[in-house]
C-alpha cells in the first residue's frame, strides 16, 4: 500500500449494499435469469427501475452488453475474491483488511505512516472540506470516522479551522 497500490475492480461494500437493496436485488435476479431488458422490474415506475439498475451498474454487478441489454458477469465474484491477500501481510497492509482499517498500529511512527497514507489517498493538499465531506471520504477506510479524523488532526495531517467548520490537508 505504501507504494500507492490500490484495490482495483469492484468493492465488496458496494456489491453488498446493492444486494441489500430489495429493488436492486430483484432486478439483479431477473437479469441473471435472462429476463428481457424491457421486462426487468416491469411493475415498477421508471424512476424506481432506473435507480435500481444504476445501483447495479455502479456496484459492477451488471454491465451493458453489445446488444444494449444488461448482463451479470460472473467475474465480479472472482474479482472480489482476488482482492483477498493470501500472502503474509507486511508494512501498512498488516493493519488493513479489504482496504479498510482493521486496527490501528500501537507504534506511533507506524500509526503516523498509516494516517499519512490515508490522508494522501483521501484528501488533496490545500483542499478545503467541510466536516461532512471529510467524514464521507474517510468512511471508505473505517466506520469510526470521528476517531480517524481526530487522529489526523492530532498528528497534524489535517488542519481544522478554530470554528470546526472546515478541514484542509497541508501541502
Amino acid at each position: 500500500m505504501t507504494e500507492g497500490r490500490r484495490l482495483s475492480g469492484p468493492h465488496w461494500r458496494r456489491v453488498m449494499a446493492a444486494l441489500a437493496n430489495n429493488d436492486a436485488r430483484t432486478a439483479y435476479a431477473q437479469i441473471v435469469l435472462g429476463t428481457d431488458p424491457g421486462d426487468v422490474l416491469a411493475d415498477f415506475n421508471e424512476q424506481r427501475k432506473n435507480r435500481a439498475i444504476a445501483t447495479l451498474l455502479d456496484s459492477g454487478l451488471v454491465e451493458p452488453n453489445a446488444s444494449g441489454g444488461l448482463e451479470a458477469p460472473a467475474s465480479i465474484f472472482r474479482d472480489l475474491l482476488s482482492q483477498q491477500s493470501r500472502q503474509p501481510q507486511t508494512g501498512l497492509d498488516r493493519f488493513m483488511r479489504l482496504g479498510r482499517i482493521e486496527r490501528y498500529p500501537a507504534n506511533v511512527a507506524e500509526r503516523r505512516e498509516l494516517l499519512a497514507w490515508i490522508a494522501g489517498e483521501a484528501i488533496k493538499p490545500g483542499e478545503q472540506l467541510t466536516e461532512r465531506q471529510v467524514n464521507e471520504r474517510l468512511l471508505s477506510y473505517t466506520d469510526d470516522v470521528v476517531l480517524l479524523r481526530r487522529y489526523m488532526v492530532d498528528f497534524g495531517l489535517l488542519e481544522r479551522t478554530p470554528s470546526g467548520s472546515s478541514y484542509s490537508r497541508q501541502e
